[in-house]
């Protein structure tokens, strides 16, 4: 499998092939980076993978929404690393050297759209797509300084895009300004389904504490605080969800491990190689029996419906991304693990809700990129990126 290439090991060093874009459109002349988890026609798909690059075969079609972006008049750069079969949080692929994160080159990009955020945030690309089964739009945006959108699951096609667990795959972008990621959202979203003004922003208060520290907690309550000067003081509340945090952490790990070990087992249990730490994760999800599975999904539903309720028309959930800063690149596994178990107990609730979430990047610790997210009803994405539009222009005023 090939390497990399550039100052920032972003981008895979392919042999570069045409690939055809509109010489005019809303996204003429910018640069679109594409996650190698995505077909571009005449290029191998290898999934952050040697063994899955040298088993494919070039591409006939190039995935539906990368495809709309070039319609739109985007021009193609090139393919970027990815963590190994999409399934990791902190953008270290062992088979590649590490992206470096433009904002932060002492702490990790994130993953598993690592080199498409490092591009984004180095300047090599205006537009790089993305996608978000855990995290892996939201995450890297945070650590980068970009803005990163989950979106409504299902909402955005994944025809020519690598499954790992359907029920949480999303497609998403990256971009660093406001006006370039709601161009893209435009073509890619249309009008949104949820036809009601978000104007009730909440807060729930046990989400809060997962931020790693005092820097952390006084740098949330700063960006609150901006944020609420346009939207409104969030109502805190005490709203407890019949799972409790830890539950729903694990209802997450475990449905998302069991559809990706169904995806990919067959292949691994046939010889295919991974890294340590993924092949881990996969090997978990090989643990889960269907007994397992069929209550964590029921789980799932009951927490979809109270998430739902909650919100219901015109409600939002305000919440830190992520923990904080990106954790250090040269972190002891146990304090990658720890982080990323805060982590994920703060983006398991879009992943199992299917809903909406944005981070914005407000915020900093330590000289490192902290972002703050907004979580909308299912189909509101488009009036979550007019939000984060109206915060993003009150603190560049601050």
């Amino acid at each position: 499998m090939p390497g990399t290439q550039g100052p920032l090991n972003a981008f895979l060093d392919l042999r570069q092939m045409p690939v055809a874009n509109a010489e005019l459109g809303p996204l003429a002349g910018l640069r679109l980076a594409v996650k190698d988890i995505y077909d571009v026609a005449g290029y191998r798909t290898g999934c952050g993978n040697p063994q899955k690059y040298e088993e494919g075969h070039a591409a006939s079609r190039t995935a539906h929404a990368v495809q709309t972006i070039l319609d739109a008049g985007a021009r193609f750069v090139g393919k970027t690393q990815t963590d190994e079969l999409a399934f990791s949080l902190f953008g270290q692929n062992a088979n590649f050297p590490f992206p470096v994160n433009p904002a932060a080159p002492d702490r990790v990009t994130g993953g598993s759209s690592s080199g498409s955020a490092a591009a984004v945030a180095g300047g090599l690309a205006n537009i790089a797509t993305g996608s978000d089964t855990g995290g892996s739009i939201r995450a890297p945006a945070s650590f980068c300084g970009l803005i990163g959108l989950r979106t409504t699951h299902g909402r955005i096609s994944l025809d020519g895009a690598m499954k790992l667990a359907s029920s949480f795959d999303t497609f998403g972008w990256f971009a660093d300004d406001i006006e370039t990621y709601e161009a893209v959202g435009k073509l890619l979203l249309g009008r949104d389904p949820h036809q009601h003004p978000l104007n009730r922003p909440l807060s729930i208060r046990w989400l809060d504490a997962f931020v790693t520290g005092p820097a952390e907690a006084a740098e949330y309550a700063r960006m609150k605080a901006l944020a609420a000067r346009v939207i409104g003081q969030p109502v805190e509340t005490e709203y407890a969800f019949a799972s409790f945090p830890d539950e729903l952490y694990w209802c997450f790990r475990r449905l998302q491990a069991f559809e990706a070990w169904r995806e990919h087992g067959p292949w691994i249990s046939a010889g295919g190689r991974l890294s340590p730490g993924v092949e881990e994760r996969f090997g978990f999800g090989r643990t889960i029996d269907a007994t397992t599975a069929a209550t964590e999904a029921a789980r799932r539903l009951a927490f979809r419906a109270e998430l739902g309720a909650l919100l219901g028309n015109n409600g939002f959930l305000v919440l830190p991304t992520v923990p904080g800063a990106a954790p250090l690149a040269v972190s002891t596994p146990e304090q990658f693990q720890a982080y990323r178990e805060r982590a994920l107990h703060l983006l398991c609730l879009s992943g199992l809700s299917g809903f909406p979430q944005i981070t914005l990047p407000i915020g900093s610790v330590e000289g490192a990129p902290f972002g703050l997210s907004l979580l909308g009803p299912s189909g509101s994405d488009v009036a979550l990126i007019r939000l984060g539009r109206r915060i993003l222009d009150a603190a560049r005023k601050a």
